[in-house]
Formats: C-alpha cells, sequence, structure tokens
C-alpha cells in the first residue's frame, strides 16, 4: 500500500516547494515528478528487522516517523510513487495536476431502495475535469432537483468550517466533493435526482424504490 498527499493542484506556485508525504508498509519508496526521481526513502520502523532488510537491498532508512517526506519545487505533472519491497516495485501510486471544473460526476451507494418512507441513499457529488478527474480544489456550488418518489433529506460536503445548512437543496463542494442524500417515499417508482451548476456539464441518477416485503 502507497498513499501519497497532498493533492498536485498548486496553481500559480510554480517554483514554491511543497511537502509531499507519504504512507506505506513498503520497505521503501521511490518518488518521481515527470518522470525525474526525487529520490528513495525508508523507514527506521515499525517492523522488527527492517533495518536489516533495508540495508539488503542497499534501500535508506531516512526517518524515524511515520510517514515518508520529500520537499519538491511545484511544478505541473504527475507525482508517482513506487513502492518497494524485497527489492521490487510492487505498488505504484499517482497523482496528477488536473484541469479546470468541467462536469459533474454522480456516484451512488444503492441504485434501489425499499418505499418504506425511511429507506436512503447517499450520493457522492465530484466536480471533474474534461478528462473526468476529480478536481481536488474544486468548490463549485452544485443545486440540486429531485422527481418521482422521494425526497432530499441532507446535503453535506465534510468542510468543517462551513455554515451552510445541511436541510437544503444545494451545497458547495470541498475539495471537488460534496453529498446528497435522498430518502424515499412509501410509493414504489423510481427517483430522479439532477445536479447542476454555472458553467459545467450537468448530470443525473435514476434510483429505483422498491415495495416493502413483509415476513411472516
Amino acid at each position: 500500500m502507497v498513499h501519497l498527499l497532498p493533492h498536485w493542484n498548486w496553481k500559480g506556485r510554480e517554483g514554491d516547494y511543497i511537502p509531499v508525504l507519504c504512507y506505506t508498509n513498503c520497505d521503501c519508496v521511490e518518488l518521481f515528478l515527470n518522470g525525474k526521481s526525487l529520490g528513495v526513502q525508508g523507514y527506521w520502523f515499525p517492523r522488527e528487522g527492517r533495518r536489516e532488510n533495508l540495508a539488503r537491498f542497499a534501500a535508506p532508512c531516512t526517518t524515524s516517523d511515520l510517514h515518508l517526506k520529500w520537499t519538491v519545487p511545484y511544478q505541473p505533472g504527475t507525482l508517482k510513487a513506487a513502492g518497494i519491497k524485497d527489492g521490487k516495485v510492487v505498488v505504484m501510486k499517482e497523482i496528477t495536476t488536473t484541469g479546470e471544473p468541467a462536469a459533474i460526476g454522480l456516484a451512488v451507494d444503492r441504485t434501489s431502495i425499499t418505499a418504506d418512507g425511511r429507506d436512503i441513499s447517499h450520493i457522492t457529488v465530484s466536480i471533474l475535469d474534461a478528462q473526468g478527474r476529480v478536481v481536488p480544489v474544486a468548490d463549485n456550488k452544485i443545486s440540486f432537483e429531485i422527481q418521482g418518489e422521494g425526497t432530499i433529506i441532507e446535503v453535506d460536503n465534510g468542510n468543517p468550517f462551513s455554515h451552510e445548512d445541511f436541510k437544503g437543496n444545494n451545497r458547495k463542494a470541498f475539495n471537488g466533493l460534496c453529498l446528497v442524500i435522498v430518502q424515499s417515499r412509501i410509493k414504489p417508482d423510481r427517483i430522479q435526482l439532477t445536479a447542476t451548476s454555472p458553467g459545467l456539464k450537468p448530470n443525473h441518477i435514476t434510483l429505483n424504490t422498491t415495495e416493502v416485503s413483509y415476513f411472516q
């Protein structure tokens, strides 16, 4: 496993040094920016014997923190982390500079819910660039319209500093994402949720509500 952060959208900060952190359970990790190696780093710990394993593969032990860190001068492109275990690359992780917001993406956890007036479905809303990648700095305001046998019961975006109402039909994205929760009514039918925002390609998603089943 390799987890790399932060995002790599820092328009206007070209040349500034950005701390890049990596969490991994590999022996060590090599970081690349636009194909150029920025060096290999590894842990002093936590696994017993890790220092000996790293020495065996001539990989550096560079930190006693719980994460690896590089300080990278920003330029647009692709950061790539190669996780190395037993001397071999076993996992890759890439973070790429995205384009400008262009469209709305919708992903639903359940496409069918029970028509009991209580069942719910969570719909994740993403701000996408022209290539379908989530724009991690986007904060576009998204408006929602629902048709059919369903109700919007909550909207959210995970921003702890937001004062927006959870009850409503619109929400600003936070780090390119927000959430809308839809609840069924008591009539089996279809629910269509439409998401729009000025300047973005709109999107919609359809859910089915099914009749309540009773068991003796």
